[in-house]
């Protein structure tokens, strides 16, 4: 695998560990990837929840919360850290001014198009910015503005599609239809961004994103054009993943008609694992519900059934019985815990063995 370099920063290894909230990749993680030689994640959804102790309110908790999980992973690794900051979350300009002036490597930013993501920089700023997009579509769009707008383009491109967990930004028929597949998505993006790279002499590397879990399927999607991979399901259940052990098992345990869709409060189709809570939920059994938080702003609250931070935050803690997993479409192959460092060797391997067989049937 060719490293995958972003800007002046460059990955040993052409893997970006997906950003993963409430809970899920925070500094453990992170710096355990980064380590490795790939690009951790930590995911800055629900920080004022795990560090309300630090601040008066939801909003300085998470401030707080993110700048002591960037020094914690900045103790264990000098790798490339990143956050993920989600367009959808109501305090998403904290998030990123306090990313940037905390110096974070990256900041990967979905759940809604960040047209003006570019206008938090600073002159002396060194945060590189990438968007999450599910579609070549949404890539032109972003370009064309930033350019416009900024003079600045992205740096490198996700292209996240339908096999993702969490929130997922299509529409449910849409998430099985192949017209939709990330093997189309994948190209298209490529093409986009083509152009805004010859006209104005930037590289933007594009990464492949959801459903992605071996290292066959790394081999493929860099084939068709990516320069790198983005993975969240396969290190969740790795030692070093920041939820509590009952998270992981929900995994381990997991079937394949156990992975379903969902209908989120935020008015998104998501990928979960079914559990208790979900099937209370369709059978139209409402949490006592109240916002605290308004952490996302296109949360229903009057209507909907419960609060999905909080759902996310026990879930985090290890109880499913209050809340769910959300995962990818792959999240039922995981059979059992290991290491990062022992996922990147059983990546590399598979990766190996799918080019030496391509080559062996060439030769033949």
């Amino acid at each position: 695998m060719n490293p995958l370099q972003i800007g002046n920063l460059v990955a040993a290894v052409p893997i970006v560990q997906g950003g993963m909230g409430v809970g899920i990749s925070l500094s453990g993680l992170a710096s355990a990837v980064a380590n490795e030689g790939g690009i951790g994640v930590l995911s800055s959804a629900g920080l004022g929840l795990l560090y309300k102790h630090l601040g008066g309110d939801y909003i300085s908790a998470s401030i707080e919360g993110l700048k002591e999980e960037l020094r914690k992973a900045r103790e264990k690794t000098k790798g490339i850290i990143g956050v993920n900051v989600m367009v959808a979350m109501s305090n998403y300009a904290d998030m990123v001014k306090t990313a940037i002036a905390s110096k974070a490597d990256i900041i990967f930013s979905g759940a809604g198009l960040p047209l003006d993501l570019p206008s938090f920089l600073k002159t002396d700023s060194h945060t590189k910015l990438v968007p999450i997009v599910s579609s070549g579509r949404a890539a032109k769009i972003i370009c064309q503005k930033w350019q416009t707008e900024y003079r600045y383009l992205p740096d490198a491109i996700v292209v996240e599609g339908p096999k993702a967990g969490g929130h997922l930004g299509f529409k449910v028929p849409q998430l099985f239809d192949n017209n939709y597949s990330l093997e189309h998505l994948v190209p298209q993006v490529v093409d986009s961004v083509k152009e805004f790279e010859i006209k104005y002499n930037k590289k933007i590397p594009v990464i492949a994103a959801g459903g992605i879990y071996t290292g066959n399927d790394i081999k493929n999607f860099l084939n068709l054009g990516a320069a790198g991979v983005q993975m969240g399901t396969r290190f969740v259940t790795t030692y070093e993943c920041d939820a509590s052990v009952e998270f992981k098992n929900a995994y381990i345990n997991a079937k394949k008609e156990d992975v379903e869709i969902i209908q989120s409060p935020v008015g998104m189709p998501g990928r979960a694992i079914a559990n208790e809570f979900l099937d209370k939920v369709k059978m139209g059994l409402k949490q006592p519900i109240r916002c605290p938080f308004k952490c996302i702003k296109t949360c229903e609250v009057s209507s909907s059934p419960y609060c999905i931070i909080t759902a996310l935050y026990n879930a985090f803690k290890g109880n499913l019985k209050n809340g769910y997993a959300f995962a990818g479409a792959n999240a039922y192959l995981a059979n059992k815990l290991l290491s990062v460092k022992e996922l990147f060797e059983e990546l590399k391997v598979q990766y190996d063995q799918a080019v030496k067989s391509v080559s062996e049937r060439l030769g033949s």
